[in-house]
């Protein structure tokens, strides 16, 4: 692995650490993210604790000011369902679109990406099946054949991806992941549009329901 590689790598695992902490409350709303005491505890130099910053900014994670650094910014619980609630309308305009547009190269496309998710739960690798996951969802946004569905599916989607790697490891939850992902793909691949649509609405629904839950449970145990 060459040196860039080997930086990425680091600041991707160091952003992945900074994201639990935002959503589990460890840094707190409007804290102040000092990138020496980051590079301290991380035990790194500054150049990945920046990029990591910058991953989490590109999310919209923390916030990025000239001169005065990084401050957390996370979205109010109560938005982070309705942002759910909006990302379940788009994934469900995408697949009912993808039913009756895809190709054969989407098809193939969804099928590698269900490949790799089962991979991804047989190892128990929840990293890993982030990325399948990730892939999966891309490809039905991709094979909906709508230029501007999926550029504003990718912007919302990547906001919610800190929440989604949450709930990835939850257990139990790979498997049922997979599970909605076949239902999903076989109603796509037979050119049932509505089906495929209410599938992937119900499934992403749950995902922000699930997360409420956790959420709520978190905040039962600090009181």
């Amino acid at each position: 692995m060459d040196c860039k590689r080997q930086c990425d790598s680091v600041a991707g695992r160091i952003a992945d650490a900074i994201e639990e902490n935002i959503i589990t409350g460890v840094f707190h709303p409007g804290a102040r993210l000092d990138e020496i005491s980051l590079a301290k505890d991380f035990g790194v130099s500054r150049t990945p604790i920046r990029e990591a910053l910058l991953k989490l900014d590109a999310l919209g994670m923390i916030r990025l000011t000239p001169r005065r650094g990084a401050s957390v910014t996370v979205t109010p619980p109560d938005m982070v369902y309705e942002m759910f609630e909006v990302m379940a309308g788009l994934e469900s305009m995408c697949a009912r679109l993808a039913a009756r547009r895809h190709n054969d190269g989407d098809r193939a496309r969804i099928a590698a990406a269900l490949e790799e998710c089962a991979a991804a739960r047989d190892s128990a690798d929840s990293e890993s099946y982030s990325r399948a996951n990730e892939n999966f969802h891309q490809a039905v946004y991709l094979a909906s054949h709508n230029r501007v569905l999926i550029e504003h599916t990718r912007s919302l989607s990547r906001r919610l991806t800190p929440y989604r790697k949450i709930l990835l490891k939850m257990r139990g939850h790979l498997q049922k992941s997979v599970d909605g992902h076949c239902l999903i793909a076989d109603a796509l691949c037979a050119g049932e549009g509505d089906l495929a649509a209410e599938r992937i609405r119900q499934h992403v629904l749950l995902q922000g329901e699930t997360f409420s839950d956790w959420l709520a449970s978190l905040s039962g145990m600090a009181e």
